[in-house]
């Protein structure tokens, strides 16, 4: 009776892994599992240089999942720093538009458009020149329709960046949720393997 009572929940141990395994079927860990439980015994598959065929299934999967789990979070590292990358930018192109619009004051309000910049302007075009270098946009402000025009650009520059910006977050957020749940079902995986191990363990007594 205990023989068979240990049979069923090996049985129900292989289940619980099969399950983990499959919520695990869009990733490329899937195929490394399904070579470790040896569908692919003619190459040797290997987790960060350790070879999985020489581990039992347990250690072969939690490697697999945790170096899942590595892999999102560097991904999600990355997309961070792309999105603040991209505040920065922003923020650049607000600070040139910001001087664009002190310098278009610096015209009197009656001046044509072909009103050549005024020596005043000077301080604020250089300030202008080191943004525009930063940002590395090349914009033309040696009049007053220049410098109009220039501002519309910009203007459209931060409309794009801003659109953009929001793709960022989107995917930033969705790379968090996969990584949470690879965290989860990592964690469940634990511990479901604990508790499968702790009933064999018990009816073996």
């Amino acid at each position: 009776m205990k023989r068979k009572t240990i049979i069923i929940q090996t049985g129900t141990l292989l289940l619980g892994i099969i399950g983990g395994v499959a919520i695990m079927q869009n990733d490329d860990a899937y195929s490394s599992v399904q070579s470790a439980l040896g569908q692919g015994t003619r190459n040797t598959v290997g987790v960060n240089g350790q070879n999985l065929q020489s581990m039992d299934i347990e250690t072969a999967l939690m490697m697999v999942q945790s170096e899942r789990t590595k892999l999102l979070d560097a991904q999600l590292k990355s997309q961070i720093e792309s999105v603040q990358n991209r505040n920065t930018v922003i923020m650049d192109l607000n600070a040139t538009l910001s001087k664009m619009q002190q310098l278009l004051a610096m015209f009197p309000s009656q001046a044509a458009s072909s009103t050549k910049l005024p020596g005043s302007a000077n301080g604020v075009a250089n300030e202008i020149k080191l943004l525009l270098e930063k940002s590395k946009v090349t914009l033309v402000y040696s009049t007053k329709g220049e410098v109009e025009d220039a501002m519309q650009k910009l203007k459209s520059m931060i409309d794009a960046q801003s659109n953009s910006q929001q793709m960022d977050m989107l995917r930033l957020q969705s790379m968090s949720n996969k990584r949470n749940e690879a965290f989860d079902v990592m964690t469940n995986f634990i511990k479901k393997m604990q508790e499968s191990r702790s009933s064999i363990i018990g009816n073996m007594r």
